[in-house]
């Protein structure tokens, strides 16, 4: 699954312009948490992608790390013992560094390209990632270079990648949150969102036009597997997450996009989160363990390095 290389540089910048955009307000508008319950998800999706629970991985590596949800929780479960997190972008790693100091956490952050990794071989016991492979346009190289740098038995495990159906699934909810969020809005008393940008940045540069380029590919079950097996990975285990929780957030998204979080009432803020939570139980509880992985809207892919 890969690119051709006359877009590939276009993406390239896309993801850059895009997430450092994005950094400063991500772990807000994806109410990422650093305590109890962000942890308690982190390591519940983890134990999904493996089918067991973690075990220790005294080295690990995540690629396009973002601002720190994964690797800053799993060092704080004990998870993983030594963190390195590369991100394409900077604005992304400076968050991240931030957010590490004020948890007392030690965290090394690197600028990189998924598909050149500056690491020597066999230099990880896990390479993990959420929400990333669906940006890398040369997914091939990209599994080749996680191969190289795990350890001979080292873990692969990439969570949070749109499945084709999931993403067909998302259009409706969104439509309906549109068509709610004028008399949302009039309900809640929430101001407009003011997202001021500059006259000299291009329209072509602009946070909603970056949007569509960074989202390069969706998948199925057997096209994860078929990548994680040609790269030369064994032990492949593909999993589905969250459909009703999926549907209900992207609603309430589409619902909240145009309006300044602050304005609106806390009250509302912890019944959108908790109602979310508790179809997210619904889905790991009743629908999970009995669907087919292709019907949900996240994918989950774990595998092996041969030993």
């Amino acid at each position: 699954m890969a690119v051709p290389a006359a877009d590939t540089e276009r993406i390239r910048e896309a993801n850059i312009r895009y997430h450092d955009a994005a950094a400063r307000g991500y772990d807000s508008k994806w109410a990422i948490d650093y305590g109890e319950i962000g942890g308690r998800q982190v390591v519940g999706k983890l134990t999904k992608a493996l089918g067991e629970r973690p075990a220790h991985y005294p080295r690990a590596l995540e690629i396009g790390a973002g601002t720190g949800y994964f690797s800053l929780n799993l060092l704080r479960q004990g998870v993983i013992g030594n963190a390195v997190a590369t991100d394409i972008s900077p604005g992304m790693l400076d968050c991240l560094a931030d957010t590490a100091a004020s948890l007392g956490l030690n965290v090394a952050t690197r600028q990189a390209d998924a598909e050149a990794l500056p690491f020597p071989d066999s230099s990880f016991d896990l390479v993990l990632g959420h929400a990333v492979l669906h940006h890398l346009p040369g997914l091939d190289q990209a599994l080749a270079e996680f191969h190289r740098v795990l350890s001979p038995g080292g873990t692969l495990a990439f969570m949070g990648e749109p499945s084709a159906h999931g993403d067909r699934l998302a259009v409706m909810p969104k439509r309906l949150g549109a068509l709610a969020e004028p008399a949302w809005r009039r309900l809640m008393r929430a101001a407009p969102k003011i997202e001021a940008t500059p006259d000299d940045v291009p329209a072509e540069h602009t946070y909603g036009a970056l949007e569509g380029l960074v989202d390069v590919h969706t998948f199925t079950p057997a096209a994860l597997r078929a990548l994680a097996h040609e790269a030369g990975f064994t032990h492949v285990r593909v999993a589905g997450e969250e459909l009703l929780a999926n549907v209900y957030g992207w609603f309430l998204r589409r619902l909240e996009a145009d309006v300044d979080p602050a304005s609106v009432p806390f009250a509302w803020h912890r019944f959108a989160f908790s109602s979310y939570l508790a179809l997210q139980w619904v889905d790991g509880k009743v629908l999970e363990p009995r669907l087919p992985a292709e019907l949900f809207y996240n994918l989950l892919v774990s595998a092996r390095r041969p030993d």
